[in-house]
């Protein structure tokens, strides 16, 4: 079995939260959802938990960051091609999120950021590391 990464999400509306991620593409696996949580799947390799701030609070000792206020995390997720990248962070603006920086073009690299309903950050870019600068 491959490695596979599993983001868990503290959600203050699980059922917002679950639309969001399913307009931007991301799969819902019942087996692991219920009132508390929602396992959103993005690839075999990549899933996203949301979890209700109750439960959340389960398997943590500190408190649950406000990320309206405070940046946990950036999750990057890398994408086939621009045309991906533009599609999925146009999708998260028309759903909702907030497109917190300009896209940025580093050559090698296209970078799209935005903030989903609850705050986290996510970074979708397109990289070509045939174009990456030799140092």
């Amino acid at each position: 079995m491959r490695s596979q990464i599993f983001v868990n999400l503290p959600v203050k509306n699980l059922e917002k939260a679950m639309g969001f991620y399913t307009k931007i593409g991301f799969k819902n696996n019942p087996q692991f959802t219920d009132e508390t949580a929602a396992c959103m799947v993005f690839s075999e390799e990549i899933f996203v938990m949301l979890l209700t701030h109750p439960k959340f609070k389960n398997f943590i000792v500190k408190e649950i960051a406000d990320a309206s206020k405070t940046t946990e995390v950036i999750n990057s997720l890398s994408l086939e091609n621009v045309a991906k990248m533009n599609e999925m962070a146009d999708k998260a603006v028309q759903a909702g999120a907030v497109e917190y920086s300009e896209p940025k073009d580093y050559g090698f690299m296209q970078q799209r950021c935005f903030e989903d309903l609850d705050g986290h950050c996510w970074e979708v870019f397109y990289m070509d590391i045939t174009k990456f600068p030799n140092q």
